[in-house]
């Protein structure tokens, strides 16, 4: 079996077990050969938009033997993909902003029982936004530390979302509503990064420093309602 970082593992395990799996920026195709080897699915197609990484994940599948269960494509995001291919999109290890592009463009090739599993590793207000802009809904999602460093992962699906502020969007009504620990130590982080920013500031007496001042106290208010949820 292949060893995934705990990231990646936490990624593959939001796959719904029997879906026919796509993974966009596949890099050397561990979650595929991982989705296989576990049994979660039967089929894969491992997608990157370069030659490179997309070398290695074939090499990969030959080395487990996985060729009749995994198919690669060279793709750039989503546009050699062909509706109805898959019942589960696999995209992590980028940012935000280039998910939302990818998804923007294959708006039109999901089907009604498509699942979008989504790990940003910036902006994930944005793709928050997206899909609940583009009726989609998030059914769930997972925080996690991994080297050090902070990961959301989410599953959305077709449907109505009642995301009602800037909060969800930030940081994720669900992981709100639950309490999640790891999100809690997130934002307890950011609140201290944010305190010796403003104390630092305090100073300074320039107009730049004092913009800076009045941008901070909005960026804490909206902490603050967060960490009310832990209350």
């Amino acid at each position: 079996m292949i060893q995934l970082s705990k990231r990646l593992k936490a990624v593959a395990d939001f796959v719904t077990p029997g879906k026919r799996v796509a993974d966009v920026g596949t890099d050397h195709g561990y979650v595929p050969i991982y989705l296989v080897q576990s049994g979660r699915t039967q089929y894969a197609l491992a997608m990157d938009v370069n030659k490179g990484p997309l070398g290695h994940a074939k090499d990969n599948i030959i080395k487990y033997k996985l060729q009749n269960h995994i198919e690669t494509r060279l793709s750039n995001g989503l546009r050699e993909y062909n509706k109805g291919e898959a019942e589960s999109v696999v995209i992590a290890g980028m940012g935000g902003n280039l998910m939302v592009q990818i998804l923007s463009e294959a708006h039109d090739k999901w089907k009604a029982d498509t699942e979008l599993v989504l790990s940003p590793h910036s902006e994930t207000e944005l793709v928050r936004r997206y899909l609940v802009e583009n009726n989609m809904t998030i059914k769930d999602e997972s925080m996690l530390i991994d080297e050090g460093k902070f990961y959301v992962i989410m599953r959305a699906v077709s449907g109505r979302s009642d995301y009602e502020s800037d909060v969800h969007f930030r940081y994720g009504k669900l992981l709100l509503e639950r309490k999640d620990s790891v999100l809690k130590r997130y934002l307890d982080r950011e609140l201290s990064k944010k305190n010796l920013i403003e104390d630092s500031l305090k100073k300074s007496a320039s107009e730049t420093a004092n913009d800076r001042l009045r941008e901070l106290e909005e960026e804490k208010k909206v902490l603050s309602d967060a960490l009310s949820y832990y209350e």
